[in-house]
């Protein structure tokens, strides 16, 4: 007898929240990095920022990207440039990383910048304008024949009944 996993998402009463348990999914498997380390700041009421240790990259060996509200950095060094060196001593990190971060709804990238071998992402929260409007309840009669009917309920049996 094999058992699933069960979530809060298996719940009937989250429909087409499917989105959001595959985003905690990819949260938990891209939780172990622990390289390159990175800040977190809020920046007055709306701004953030994510700052990324990337001592030894420069900006041609870093990509940062957004694809479904998930950023992500890559680094990579040149390696034709490391067969020329010769260390007598390694401490330095030079291995290539992807840092991801999951983006909630309404945070945009505002940029990227490079200081002092620090790398600075600059985010906003947009808040939207509300949309919430009311729906009027009618009657059946007054509707004119355009009251909604239970999908794949077929008129006859509504008579019948």
């Amino acid at each position: 007898m094999t058992t699933g996993r069960v979530t809060l998402f298996d719940s009937p009463l989250f429909l087409g929240f499917d989105h959001i348990e595959k985003t905690f999914d990819r949260m938990r498997k891209s939780g172990g990095e622990g390289y390159p380390p990175y800040n977190i700041e809020q920046i007055g009421d709306k701004g953030f920022q994510i700052t990324l240790a990337v001592a030894g990259f420069s900006m041609d060996d870093l990509d940062v990207e957004i694809e479904h509200n998930q950023l992500t950095i890559r680094g990579k060094q040149n390696e034709d440039e490391e067969d020329e060196r010769i260390f007598l001593h390694r401490g330095i990190a030079a291995r290539q990383f992807q840092r991801t971060f999951i983006l909630a709804d309404g945070v945009e990238v505002r940029g990227a910048a490079m200081d002092n071998g620090l790398l600075h992402i600059a985010l906003e929260r947009i808040i939207p304008e509300s949309n919430a409007k009311k729906i009027k309840i009618h009657t059946p009669s007054s509707m004119n024949g355009n009251a909604p009917k239970a999908i794949g309920v077929d008129k006859k049996e509504n008579e019948q009944t």
